[in-house]
């Protein structure tokens, strides 16, 4: 059952057409792709099958695909690879996901130089400013397509043309945007773009990077020459060829998923109006059909997520708090938000299991639980660049 469930940027439910194409090599399908005999040669032209889907959704040659149990052990393994002299310069924005911003965070702690980009108060990164943070001495440059709780899309293709023009390598971490937004690696142009499966309905526990021909991508893990000496360790076929069933799907549905995801985002920000005092933030950016990220002043975030679950209803808060702190840093930070507006601050994230009347049926869920815990006496903040009041 995923009736209630508005978490998709967290995780996504399984297609049962993948979990169908999984389900062979969970049980009387087996075998190891390094071994030479029939069983392991089934799983290797398996893997094999996948690995062509993964890149046709992607745009690139099968060949450059390296398989990832994650798309954090990909991140990890990109900045790792471009970083092994010791005297590297990183940049990256100061919205990367973690598995970005702790890789990088490790290597200023151990000498690196690192600068760090913010982005405009509509949550999308200034090109320009990317840019000119670039040196001679820049190792790598490290930008996502998509933010996963604001939902805007980062202008990549031109930090790319601008990178390319000083030689640095990009990585662009696309988990969010696949199965969400096309992913054309050659338009996109970064050199390294890395995907996760569970984000679109996919399953747990594979991931993949594109690496573009000419960039080398040291392994990791080592211990073994699989994914042609970029990754060692076994394969996990059914996780791979699940993954490959997702990119299969979504490049096939892309055009009617976006569509179907947006007139639902649409349909639910419109239907904030009815609650005083929500904010949707940066409505004025490029975003994500699925994702609306969206405040109630003077109302605890948490206290409302809770009251969501109880009422049968699954939505995130994002970054804004952490074991009870608030933290007004990063996406948030950048948005202008003060700490009343991030504390209450969610995420809202719409996936192809939804339908309008859930849609409706949580609008009704959340105008009540925020008529329950506004203060009564509480005024609700003024708007903040780029944010829209409902």
């Amino acid at each position: 059952m995923t009736s209630g469930y508005f978490d998709h940027n967290a995780t996504t439910p399984l297609d049962p057409r993948v979990r169908d194409a999984m389900l062979p090599w969970m049980g009387e399908s087996f075998g190891n792709p390094s071994s030479v005999h029939r069983f392991g040669r089934q799983a290797r032209e398996a893997v094999e099958a996948a690995r062509d889907r993964v890149a046709e959704l992607l745009g690139v040659e099968p060949l450059e695909i390296v398989f990832t149990a994650s798309g954090t052990e990909a991140n990890n393994a990109v900045v790792d690879s471009c970083c092994r002299r010791g005297d590297e310069h990183l940049v990256l924005s100061t919205i990367e996901h973690p598995s970005v911003e702790a890789a990088a965070a490790r290597l200023e702690a151990a000498g690196r130089t690192v600068d760090r980009v913010a982005p405009r108060p509509d949550g999308v990164v200034d090109a320009g400013a990317f840019a000119a943070a670039l040196g001679e001495r820049t190792a790598l440059a490290c930008l996502m397509l998509a933010h996963n709780e604001l939902g805007t899309i980062q202008p990549v293709a031109e930090v790319a043309a601008a990178c390319h023009q000083r030689s640095v390598p990009l990585l662009c971490d696309a988990v969010q945007a696949a199965g969400k937004i096309e992913l054309d690696a050659n338009r996109i142009g970064a050199d390294f773009l890395v995907i996760g499966a569970h984000k679109f309905y996919g399953p747990l526990g594979a991931g993949a990077v594109a690496v573009r021909r000419g960039r080398e991508l040291h392994p990791l893990l080592i211990g073994g020459g699989q994914e042609r000496q970029r990754r060692a360790g076994t394969p996990n076929v059914a996780a791979i060829v699940g993954l490959g069933e997702a990119c299969r799907l979504a490049g096939e549905e892309l055009v009617e998923r976006q569509a179907k995801l947006a007139e639902l985002r649409d349909r639910f920000e419109v239907g904030l109006a009815g609650i005083p005092g929500a904010v949707v933030h940066c409505v004025t950016a490029p975003r994500l059909p699925n994702t609306s990220h969206i405040a109630f002043p003077g109302v605890s975030a948490e206290a409302l997520l809770i009251r969501l679950d109880m009422a049968g209803f699954a939505v995130s808060t994002g970054s804004a708090c952490s074991s009870g702190k608030v933290k007004v840093g990063g996406a948030l930070g950048a948005l202008g938000l003060d700490a009343e507006e991030a504390r209450g601050s969610l995420r809202v994230s719409f996936g192809t299991t939804n339908d309008a009347a859930e849609v409706d049926a949580l609008l009704a869920a959340m105008a009540e639980a925020v008529s329950v815990l506004r203060p009564s006496n509480g005024t609700p903040a003024a708007a903040s660049p780029g944010s829209g009041s409902a």
